[in-house]
């Protein structure tokens, strides 16, 4: 077999490094970004973030003159193949640039259509000059010559954690002004640590029993009294090992005058299935009472609590959702702008700048390249962020409806109407709206909030599925309790209103708004 060389040319796509990380940091939830940025911070010692509104002003007006622009060209997001895919940087912030001096600017996109292999060729000597006069000048940040003092005492601003007690905490609490022998008292703690976060006894007193040492000597009459103890503690039902047992106990708890109280108690007690399947005219033969009577004891047990410890249930104090993009009616027009207070306000380190400045032959290679990735974030965060508003100023534009007259008047969206309005690819608009929540007069919603299929009408024109899970909401908050309308009844109302959509979807619709079939939506 003869070996041969052979040259030959072909294309590749690649991302550069600068795209790729535009890419990660646009995926990213407003939570994810903060600790991305923590990393990259403590990395790279030539970024800092900025406390306070120094550099405020300056990125968001940056950011507000020319995010709606709509040329494809000014986002270099798209990784499908419609820019920046070549090797060549692209041109991406000359309308959004983070500072005011135009010959930076130039300078500052130049520089970044210039990367070569290795970054640290690419930052030559007349870059340090651009660099400093664009980012090291404290006059650029601060025109009253002010900088950023992280030691300063009182700039830190700590969130003050709210003190939450645990249940088994607040039923020790209790315990502790019990007057109790020490071995009546361990048995009561061996009870409060087998109860749930519901409130509910997770072990049966006999099995319990069973696990304990012989040598205790621990009779079933014991913990039968100290559990009797614990049921008597605060909030009423605590211990109760089903739901029968916990609205009892809520029930005893209540005045012995409460109007319709022994009519609940026969209720929980006996017929409780009965309740559940809403069969109230069994109910009514069963305990011989009128419907004022049946509909009092009924919303008597409906005011108890079925899980009495949910109250003292520990949440995620991270549990939260910051939205990144506001919506108000100004002067008739729904406009969609930027929260303030999830833009990360970067710069780089003048003290840093100095350095390089000062010493831009000797330089250490090391510091050259945290130089060009500090302005690569910068200009990365600033395209994330405009990206963010021009895909969610889109969105309001399409959805007006919406805003004006609620889920109802919601209209049919698809990724790819927003692509081709923004010239961007259908994956960057599934990343842009992934996990990013927009705040309006009707609440906070995630972006692909306002996305979704469409049923066609009698009259050609098409219903989103959201306008269609409103009207089924609306037509059962208006329907009869007592004859609740059923999954056909509620086809044959849409299809009259041109909807034509099957049962099996109504019934899909209605379980995912959690709305129970008709016979258990039955009421007095």
């Amino acid at each position: 077999m003869k070996q041969n060389l052979q040259l030959r040319m072909s294309q590749n796509l690649a991302l550069t490094p600068q795209l790729q990380q535009s890419i990660r940091l646009l995926q990213l939830s407003s939570l994810e970004l903060n600790q991305e940025l923590d990393t990259i911070l403590q990395e790279n010692p030539l970024l800092e973030l900025v406390d306070g509104e120094d550099a405020g002003d300056e990125f968001d007006a940056g950011i507000d003159e020319g995010v709606l622009q709509k040329s494809a060209d000014n986002d270099p997001l798209d990784a499908d193949g419609k820019q920046a895919l070549n090797g060549d940087e692209p041109d991406s912030f000359n309308s959004i640039d983070y500072q005011e001096t135009s010959t930076a600017n130039s300078q500052e996109s130049s520089d970044i259509q210039q990367e070569s292999t290795s970054v640290a060729e690419d930052f030559s000597a007349a870059d340090f000059d651009e660099t400093y006069e664009e980012y090291g000048s404290a006059s650029n940040w601060d025109e009253g010559g002010r900088q950023n003092n992280h030691d300063d005492d009182d700039s830190d601003y700590t969130r003050q954690e709210v003190i939450s007690i645990s249940l088994r905490d607040h039923l020790l609490s209790q315990l502790k002004l019990m007057p109790l022998s020490e071995r009546d008292q361990t048995l009561v703690l061996l009870l409060i640590d087998s109860i749930n976060d519901d409130g509910y006894l997770e072990q049966s007193l006999e099995e319990m029993a069973e696990l304990l040492p012989p040598e205790l000597e621990v009779e079933l009459l014991e913990l039968e009294t100290a559990l009797k103890l614990i049921q008597h503690l605060d909030p009423p039902g605590m211990g109760a090992v089903n739901l029968q047992e916990c609205l009892l106990l809520q029930l005893n708890a209540l005045p012995k005058k409460t109007e319709f109280l022994d009519i609940a108690k026969l209720v929980v007690g006996q017929h409780l299935a009965v309740l559940a399947n809403k069969d109230f005219a069994k109910l009514r033969k069963l305990l011989n009472c009128d419907d004022v009577a049946l509909k009092g004891a009924q919303t008597l047990i409906k005011q108890q609590n079925p899980r009495p410890g949910s109250d003292f249930a520990q949440l995620s104090r991270d549990h939260f959702i910051q939205h990144e993009v506001l919506v108000k009616k100004v002067k008739g027009i729904w406009i969609a702008t930027l929260n303030d207070g999830v833009i990360p306000k970067l710069r780089i380190n003048q003290m840093y700048a100095d350095i390089l400045k000062r010493n831009r032959e000797n330089s250490n290679q090391y510091l050259q390249t945290q130089m060009q990735e500090a302005k690569w974030m910068i200009k990365n965060i600033q395209q994330r962020f405009s990206t963010i508003l021009r895909v969610s100023q889109a969105i309001v534009d399409r959805q007006r409806n919406f805003f004006e007259h609620g889920e109802i008047a919601m209209r049919p969206l698809v990724l790819r109407e927003i692509a081709e309005e923004l010239e961007l690819h259908e994956s960057t608009i599934s990343r842009v709206t992934t996990h990013k929540y927009m705040l309006t007069p009707r609440g906070v919603f995630e972006l692909k909030y306002f996305f979704g299929s469409h049923v066609s009408t009698d009259a050609g024109g098409s219903a989103s599925a959201t306008s269609i899970r409103a009207l089924i909401k609306q037509l059962v908050a208006e329907e009869t309790p007592k004859k609740p309308m059923s999954d056909n009844q509620i086809t044959d109302v849409l299809a009259k209103q041109g909807i034509i959509v099957a049962r099996r979807t109504i019934a899909k619709y209605r379980e995912s708004l959690n709305i129970p079939p008709a016979n258990l939506r039955k009421s007095l």
